[in-house]
């Protein structure tokens, strides 16, 4: 049983839950991030989760620790360093040694990499590793002008020249996009047989995520038909706006979500119960059509791992074969659970069920792109929107098809 430490329960003071530089990526809760510590393997593996959002669509964002048998810590993707964050991490060192390595496993996600300077510094003994390629825009920046520590390297390629070898495997896919890299490095830990992801694939759970339910109000917030109903705190009204939520973050514009026209929507913010700043005056320009509850069914899947279609769509179906010898490294390793930064974990699947959410690629070079898998598809309706932002984003010359590397 996952056993958690969260900030409710230990009645701490806001003040550690800040985030002073919050504005370099701006995203709710901006500059108050609570933290939630959670035992996923036994004196093992440990989760801890912030939540992150725009317009009160919030989703974790995890940070995984891993126990080393030799003595010490690993970390894969930090996050914010708030007091909290940090005094959850210094009771793990107190226990079981001091932090001995942080890896960055994205050369793309900004929500992963502007925290690990920052995080590095409470750890001053500790090696960074970051994926190879890293980039910023709209100037390339050496990594120290990042804010990243001098003893930052970069992974190799080879997965056994690294310290921690005798305790991991990692594949890295590394896709060229032109202005920059999309980077990801799959860590798999043979003892506990847990598999680390970043972005790649994704579980959406039915319930509200623990993290997300100790700041309910975007909950209840996207939980409301219209401007006019009144927010009000019930388990069912908190599942109604998480899932909601859910399909937001994944489609953007899904089926069910038909946009409000201006003048509606000022007219009902005027009648709105609520018209503080914290309710954006009022406006809530959103109106779900009936049967939205099956889009979400689809979506979830029964739990089943798959990769976000935004990703698919705009990022790896332009380099399908190279996904597909990395998928097919990372589904040779025994796992027999996935940890991502986003969503659901642990999600309690193995190679096969990884694999089988990268088998739309294959198929996408030669027909009709797919999304979600073959067994359990997506409602073309909900990914409508996302075809047509790819289709302009290559029409405007922002995407193409790039190449792409893998480690061997």
């Amino acid at each position: 049983m996952n056993r958690a430490v969260s900030l409710e329960k230990r009645h701490e003071p806001a003040g550690d839950w800040s985030w002073l530089f919050w504005f370099l990526v701006p995203l709710y809760p901006h500059n108050k991030r609570r933290t939630l510590r959670q035992e996923v393997v036994p004196d093992t593996i440990w989760t801890f989760d912030q939540m992150q959002g725009i317009l009160y669509t919030v989703v974790p964002v995890r940070m995984t620790v891993v126990k080393l048998e030799a003595g010490g810590l690993l970390v894969y993707a930090p996050i914010a360093p708030t007091r909290e964050c940090i005094r959850l991490v210094k009771e793990l060192e107190a226990e079981h040694g001091e932090v001995r390595y942080i890896l960055l496993p994205t050369a793309s996600g900004l929500e992963h990499k502007v925290f690990v300077g920052p995080f590095a510094r409470f750890f001053p003994d500790a090696q960074v590793f970051v994926t190879p390629n890293q980039w910023s825009f709209p100037v390339n920046l050496p990594l120290s002008w990042l804010g990243f520590p001098r003893r930052t390297q970069t992974l190799p390629l080879d997965s056994s020249l690294v310290p921690f070898a005798d305790e991991f495997d990692y594949a890295i896919l590394d896709i060229n996009l032109g202005l920059g890299t999309f980077g990801e490095v799959a860590l798999f830990h043979r003892r506990s047989r847990t598999l680390l992801v970043t972005d790649t694939v994704l579980s959406v759970p039915e319930e509200p995520p623990t993290i997300v339910q100790q700041d309910a109000y975007p909950l209840l917030f996207h939980a409301r038909d219209s401007a006019l109903d009144e927010i009000e705190d019930t388990e069912a009204n908190r599942r109604k706006g998480w899932q909601r939520i859910a399909l937001f973050a994944v489609y953007f514009q899904p089926s069910a979500l038909k946009p409000v026209r201006f003048g509606q929507t000022f007219r009902e913010a005027f009648s709105a119960p609520d018209r503080s700043k914290k309710a954006y005056f009022g406006l809530f320009p959103f109106q779900w059509q009936e049967g939205w509850e099956r889009s979400f069914n689809a979506l979830r899947g029964d739990g089943r791992p798959f990769v976000a279609p935004v990703l698919q769509a705009l990022i790896l179906d332009h380099a399908p074969e190279a996904v597909t010898v990395w998928a097919n490294r990372v589904a040779s390793w025994e796992f027999q659970r996935i940890i991502p930064c986003h969503f659901d974990a642990p999600i309690e699947a193995g190679p096969q069920q990884f694999r089988q959410a990268f088998a739309v690629l294959e198929q996408s070079a030669s027909t009709e792109l797919i999304f979600g898998s073959e067994s359990q598809p997506l409602p073309e309706a909900d990914v409508e929107f996302i075809r047509k932002l790819e289709e302009n984003l290559d029409k405007w010359g922002i995407t193409s098809s790039p190449q792409a590397t893998v480690s061997r």
